[in-house]
């Protein structure tokens, strides 16, 4: 070989120097770790039990035991690790080294040319082949050690021993391993001759804080927390060592000072005394446990329902387990009048449990109190709240006591108002009932001015009745509780109304709304009452959009033209627009003007009629759908007041034929001028005139029952055939349409049972809930038809018509050219010249209720308004 090829060699070969030595050292410590990881589990395996103590809670012929067999494992490891290692040698470095490089540079570089090389152009290609090897042998990195010994381990041993062993660092002790010592031959004579102690101080879970070593802990002071466990155990002569202590505080029989085990806790800061050979003193003290704290934060606020939120916030240095609200009422500032002057019942304190954090921190926190207490007989009355905290160390808090009104909800009626104050009255003193009774009936002296539903009448002469019967023998718990329930779902159903008459809803929404201003109802509870006001103005618009198209299509069948004199004509827009002044008006505190705009907007609503742009060609799905499940409604409401009539004549069956004939055309709401009897044409007028005897009511009655029966059926099957052409699908509020109708065709199944089974009462019930839910199915409906026309209006342009009406101004006149007026023909001339100025005269008040408008243009409007 020539001397350039030899010098390439060593160059090639220097180059490898540090990265040939790792790769050895890498190979060393893969050999080493492979043939002693059985030895160190078995290491630390046992170390870790020695520093656990288990060899102080076994009997010595186990630790002996285990540690045969220990020292058995060990010896095997330890022959197995000699028999498996290996010392890497420099020619395997440099072989692994060399298989992680292409083409073997380091070989090449190690050959010599085998033939040819008397050749000169041979050796010219042998030199230039190991020049492009040197070069790349250059490039070589170590290789780093493989010590995945999965394989070798297939039960992860070494991962199990490594982790009990860190348990062991965490909760043990390295001077533990010591104790073993004792076990061996002649340990007792060492302990003769020097006796040993071991102490713990263990600190209440609550703290988190460890358990302390007292071994490890020098003489001096000692912080422990209150209700510390000390635990002590002493070995050897009886005697030698003692225990003395003073901050258990304990009396009477007391465990001998020398005992080999003694436990007591920690109540009061002392000193703890350990005496003898290398016996310890410590002056403990203790970490005081501070009491919780709790405070309500702001007065209670109650929604439009009635639901109360009292805030308040919690403390404790180690965090709070528990708290409670108390509630009594508050008898000195009790207005002790009307039924409320008499003593009340006993009643007691009315105790709730404060809300927790679920998660993260009790050490301090914000909470709110969420509680309903409507139905409580202390609703709306003077009462005090006392909030406590609790801790672990069952240390209270306790708030002074807060005076308050407890929240409730609200009833603006005026009917299910009166009702729940004789509640109030009898839920506080069972001797006010015959008063209560006695008030009720004068209330419903005339039904007619009073009642809006014969049902309601009828539920609550029923109470009344109860109510003074009871009332003659004493009144039980049980009772008052029952008559104080039935009122409160009489005074609900009242309240939320059951109308079957749009208008009629729209005229108790403003009243209730016109009732909580002047009685400075909360805002949440005027918004809640604004909301109702919309959907009743809402549904009023429905009904008098399908009003208008009937009578547009009379008047084109008799050729005639609709006359539009005394009406105004107002889009869905300008009622939102009006709606939303009276809400500001009412959220700016101008109550007074805020009453005067909803008296406007009511009498605007009942004289107006909707202009219809695409009513002209027929009814959509959804209408046809809307005016069915009206249909649907009033058959109910007829079948329910059939039921009504039925039951009076179930209670007072000698009733005058006469007080019978009062109830023709009301049947099922077709009125056809029949009797509700049914029994066939002309039976029930037969029956009548003929005075009737027993034998005859007995059959009309049955006849009756069994038609009723019948036509609930036949209306539950009405209304499953209307389900299944619903429009609206996959929308939240098709949705919910679909789900009030189920709801509605359940209690229709459930009252034709009851009338099967002569359960009236329970048949009106079900019938009054299927009415409700088919009023919310028509309401979701509307709101589904509502977003299907928004949606499909978009992008579509305006007819001729239409344009030209939205162009003219409030006085009729339509724009020329440039914007000017174009013409002032017929202008405050013709018949229409009254509405015409009701029409301006509206739209200068609508636009006085704009409050974007500029204040100029708004004090104009203003002087216009006191002028005219």
């Amino acid at each position: 070989m020539s001397s350039f090829s030899r010098n390439d060699v060593r160059r090639g070969l220097s180059a490898l120097r540090w990265p040939l030595f790792w790769t050895r050292a890498g190979m060393f410590a893969e050999s080493f770790w492979r043939a002693t990881w059985p030895l160190a589990t078995v290491v630390l395996l046992v170390l870790a039990a020695l520093m656990l103590g288990l060899q102080d809670s076994v009997v010595v012929e186990v630790v002996w035991g285990i540690a045969v067999v220990s020292a058995l494992a060990a010896l095997g490891a330890l022959i197995y690790a000699i028999s498996r290692f290996r010392i890497p040698t420099r020619e395997a470095a440099l072989v692994r080294l060399d298989e992680t490089l292409p083409g073997r540079p380091i070989q090449a570089l190690m050959d010599t040319q085998a033939i040819g090389d008397d050749d000169s152009a041979s050796s010219a290609v042998w030199r230039a082949h190991q020049a492009r090897m040197a070069e790349r042998a250059a490039t070589a990195t170590a290789v780093p050690a493989d010590l995945r010994i999965a394989r070798r381990d297939p039960y992860a041993l070494r991962y199990v021993a490594v982790l009990v062993f860190a348990v062991a660092l965490i909760f043990g002790s390295i001077w533990r391993v010591g104790s073993v010592t004792n076990m061996t031959p002649g340990a007792g004579d060492a302990l003769a001759s020097g006796p040993v102690w071991e102490g713990w101080a263990e600190s209440p879970r609550y703290t988190n804080r460890p358990t302390i070593y007292l071994n490890d802990i020098p003489e001096g002071a000692l912080d422990l927390p209150a209700g510390s466990l000390i635990t002590l155990r002493l070995y050897g002569e009886v005697g030698a060592l003692t225990v003395a202590e003073t901050v258990s505080g304990r009396i009477g029989e007391l465990p001998p000072a020398s005992a080999a085990e003694q436990d007591f806790t920690v109540r009061q800061s002392g000193d703890i005394t350990i005496s003898g050979p290398g016996g310890r003193t410590w002056n403990v003290a203790i970490v005081p446990d501070r009491a919780p704290s709790i405070a309500i934060l702001n007065d209670p606020e109650s929604d439009a329902m009635g639901e109360m939120s009292l805030p308040y916030q919690a403390s404790d240095d180690y965090g709070v387990e528990a708290g409670e609200a108390r509630i009594a009422i508050d008898l000195p500032s009790v207005d002790r009048r009307h039924g409320l002057a008499i003593d009340p019942d006993p009643r007691p304190e009315l105790t709730v449990a404060l809300p927790m954090p679920i998660t993260g921190d009790r050490t301090q926190f914000e909470e709110s109190l969420v509680e309903d207490f409507s139905e409580h007989p202390f609703a709306n009355l003077p009462v005090t709240v006392t909030l406590s905290a609790l801790d672990a160390a069952e240390q209270q808090a306790e708030t002074a006591p807060r005076q308050m009104i407890l929240p409730g909800r609200r009833f603006f009626d005026p009917l299910a108002a009166a009702i729940i104050e004789q509640r109030r009255d009898l839920l506080w003193s069972r001797e006010n009932a015959p008063r209560i009774a006695q008030i009720m009936r004068a209330v419903a002296h005339r039904p007619d001015e009073v009642f809006r539903k014969q049902v309601d009448e009828l539920r609550l002469r029923r109470v009344i009745t109860r109510l003074e019967t009871l009332a003659r023998y004493g009144l039980t718990d049980e009772q008052q509780t029952e008559i104080a329930r039935d009122m409160w779902d009489l005074a609900l159903g009242i309240e939320e109304g059951d109308l079957s008459s749009a208008l009629e809803r729209l005229r108790q929404a403003k009243e209730r709304l016109n009732q909580a201003m002047r009685e400075g109802a909360s805002q949440a509870e005027i918004e809640e009452l604004m909301r109702e006001l919309r959907r009743a103005t809402d549904d009023y618009m429905r009904q008098l959009s399908r009003q208008a198209e009937l009578d547009n299509e009379a008047n084109e069948e008799n050729g005639g033209q609709q006359n539009s004199q005394n009406q105004m004509q107002m889009n869905q827009d300008d009622l939102q627009r009006m709606m939303d002044r009276i809400q500001e008006l009412m959220e700016q505190g101008r109550m007074a003007e805020a009453e005067q705009a909803l008296q406007e907007l009511q009498e605007m609503l009942e004289n107006m009629r909707v202009t219809q742009g695409e009513g002209q060609g027929g009814q959509s799905p959804g209408e046809e759908a809307m005016e069915g499940l009206a249909e649907t409604l009033r058959e109910q409401q007829g079948l329910s007041d059939q039921a009504f009539r039925d039951l009076q004549e179930q209670f007072n069956p000698n009733a005058q034929a006469g007080e019978s004939q009062g109830n023709e055309g009301r049947d099922g709401g077709q009125g056809q001028g029949q009797q509700h009897s049914q029994g066939g044409d002309g039976q029930g007028e037969q029956s009548t005139d003929e005075g009737g005897g027993d034998g005859s009511d007995q059959n009309a009655g049955e006849g009756q029952e069994g038609s009723l029966a019948d036509r609930q059926q036949a209306l539950r099957d009405e209304l499953r055939r209307q389900q299944g052409s619903l429009p609206g699908a996959g929308t939240p509020e098709g949705d919910a349409a679909r789900d009030a109708l189920d709801r509605a065709g359940r209690a229709m199944d459930g009252a034709e049972e009851a009338l099967r089974q002569d359960d009236f009462a329970g048949a009106i019930d079900n019938q009054s809930q299927a009415m409700e839910a088919l009023r919310e199915g028509m309401r979701a409906l509307g709101e589904a038809m509502q977003q299907e026309a928004q949606n499909g209006q978009q992008g579509q342009g305006m007819s001729d018509a239409d344009r030209r009406a939205d162009a003219r101004d409030p006085l009729g006149r339509e724009p020329g050219s440039n914007g000017s007026v174009g013409t002032e023909e017929g202008l405050l001339q013709g018949e229409d010249v009254y509405r015409r100025a009701r029409d301006l005269l509206d739209e200068i008040r609508r636009r006085s209720g704009e409050g974007q408008r500029p204040d100029v243009e708004l004090d104009y409007l203003q002087r216009l308004l006191d002028r005219f």
